[in-house]
């Protein structure tokens, strides 16, 4: 014990280099080679070899007869379900059918080209033929039976929120009928109550935390915009907002937008486009403001007295002017393209208002270039010559909030260009904002090569390193450009017959979510539909830098690279009257 108690009293570090010291132990039989080794050199493992495969020869004919004959028959199959109409066939109806239908209905399943122009009677047979053949899945044309009973109950829903009656016997009469109409004044309170009970109310503590339309999920603030939107508006004004919005469109592709963006979920994709028709018609005022006025009326405020007025036309004519973001040609799979040159944007040079005006105004024009079956964009973000002076993160967030809330199903895909090493810590932050959906669709290219994955190299700038010798330029609006929008005559007559066709196809789709009909006279009255909204569109949307320059012209006309031989439209305010078509 005597060196033991030595050890204790010496210090800790002496002990702790004394303990070091002390010779290790190892079991060295870990290391020695097991004696059950075979000291035989192992064979490599033989392979059997296979028969040869017989040979088949290039081409068989029974296969290719029956190829062919399977072709044939689903192209006949989908010519008779997807709304191919055979002209012969309906001018060889019996007399029996001619006489059962009311003159409404034979206007409505006469030859949609009668009475149109040239540049119609196209864009209906181009209309036909790709809602049959190239739609995408959950597009018209294209559902699965589930889907299809999912856009029948969201036909439902959405025209007892506007206030028309969708009892099967309202179809009898040619037209569905407004609730709005035949319900009496004393009885306005229960009108609300079925209004805000569509789906029946449900205790707080039964939420469904994975409900899309829940609070917790309610990244917008959309179902409080649904509440307020039913408590506010009437049922004619979302009616109203929602065809306004529908333009061209077939009805059921808006529908199902929402109903994509919501997982095929009926009353969160409800919540959703009811919210949107709110933020349209009462926050933006899009179609009775931004787009009916458009740039003519910027170029008017900014030379307007007030300072005001001034400012707001000011700052929206300097993005237009300078081409901080414009459309300009289509990506690979024909989506118009928007391009945003970051550099361009400083803080605090445009107001906030201006700014989401302008946004709205670009997303809005963009929509004009969506023929079926595209119906998503693409937006190039040009990071070149990026600093943190060009970062804004309050355009970035409405423009996010507009993506995913108001234009669900949109954005076809995110080109960043040349973003710098900076970028890395803001992409973060964003990314952390977006629905992992929209992140999705975000792709980065550093190079020419990377871009023209997406873009033809054709078609890329040459100031972005591409081979098209394109350059923006701004054609400033024209005097009297919009004059036929002051033409009372034509207008009312063409949104009387507009009118007409909603009652129309309201009807038809009440017939048809019943059970009562196949919904074929749906189609026909949507491309009529979309007819009338070419002709009406001079009336409803002032002229834009792509109506001037020949992107779109009459009657629906879209072409994303005018021929530079067409005549050029003279710029400035001080054109001739002659020169105005």
């Amino acid at each position: 014990m005597r060196p033991f108690g030595r050890l204790l009293r010496q210090p800790i570090h002496i002990r702790h280099h004394l303990h070091l010291q002390r010779p290790r132990h190892f079991n060295h039989d870990v290391f020695r080679p097991s004696r059950t080794t075979s000291s035989r050199p192992t064979q490599p493992p033989t392979r059997r070899s296979r028969a040869p495969l017989p040979q088949r020869s290039a081409f068989d004919p029974l296969a290719f007869a029956i190829a062919l004959a399977v072709a044939c028959l689903s192209a006949e199959y989908i010519g008779s379900k997807y709304y191919w109409i055979n002209d012969d066939d309906e001018e060889h109806e019996t007399d029996e059918e001619a006489t059962s239908s009311s003159p409404q209905d034979e206007g409505l399943q006469s030859d949609i080209t009668g009475d149109s122009s040239t540049d119609l009677e196209h864009l209906a047979l181009l209309y036909r033929h790709t809602m049959a053949a190239n739609m995408p899945p959950g597009r018209p044309g294209n559902l699965t039976p589930d889907q299809e009973t999912k856009l029948k109950e969201m036909w439902l829903a959405v025209l007892e929120v506007f206030g028309v009656a969708h009892e099967p016997s309202s179809h009898t009469n040619g037209t569905a009928t407004s609730t709005s109409d035949s319900t009496t004044s004393t009885t306005p309170q229960k009108k609300k109550k079925s209004r805000l009970s569509i789906f029946g109310k449900k205790d707080k503590s039964d939420t469904d935390p994975s409900d899309p339309s829940s609070a917790d999920n309610d990244k917008h603030g959309q179902t409080k915009d649904y509440q307020r939107a039913l408590a506010s508006q009437s049922p004619e004004s979302l009616r109203d907002a929602f065809w306004s919005m529908s333009k061209h469109d077939h009805p059921d592709a808006l529908l199902l937008r929402f109903l994509r963006a919501r997982k095929w979920d009926v009353q969160a994709a409800l919540v959703m486009m009811i919210a949107t028709m709110h933020w349209r018609s009462t926050e933006m005022h899009v179609d009775d403001d931004i787009m009916v006025n458009g740039e003519e009326a910027a170029l008017k405020e900014s030379k307007s007295a007030n300072a005001a007025e001034k400012k707001e036309g000011d700052d929206f004519m300097a993005q237009l002017r300078m081409g901080k973001s414009f459309l300009h040609g289509a990506d690979k799979d024909g989506r118009p393209c928007c391009w945003v040159r970051v550099k361009l944007h400083k803080q605090g040079e445009q107001s906030e208002r201006s700014l989401e005006r302008f946004t709205v105004y670009t997303i809005e024009t963009a929509r004009m270039m969506l023929r079926p079956p595209v119906d998503t964009a693409t937006i190039v973000f040009d990071m070149t010559d990026f600093s943190m002076a060009n970062m804004d993160y309050t355009p970035v967030k409405f423009m996010i909030k507009c993506f995913e809330a108001n234009y669900p199903e949109s954005l076809g895909s995110v080109l960043v260009y040349k973003a710098p090493w900076i970028f890395q810590g803001i992409w973060k932050i964003i990314r952390g904002w977006l629905d992992p959906v929209v992140a999705g669709k975000v792709h980065f290219a550093s190079q020419l090569d990377e871009l023209s994955e997406f873009i033809p190299r054709s078609q890329i700038m040459k100031e972005m390193g591409g081979e098209e010798d394109w350059r923006y330029e701004y054609v400033e609006p024209r005097d009297g450009e919009n004059q036929r929008m002051l033409e009372a005559g034509p207008k009312e007559e063409l949104q009387r017959e507009r009118t007409e066709l909603v009652r129309s196809y309201e009807s038809e789709t009440v017939a048809w979510a019943h059970g009562e009909d196949k919904g074929e006279g749906r189609g026909r009255i949507a491309e009529r539909l979309a007819q009338n909204y070419w002709r009406l569109d001079p009336f409803v949307r002032a002229q834009s830098l792509y109506d001037r320059t020949g992107v779109l012209g009459e009657s629906g006309k879209l072409e994303f690279y005018p021929s530079r031989a067409s005549p050029t439209v003279p710029a400035g305010p001080g054109a001739a009257d002659d020169d105005v078509d």
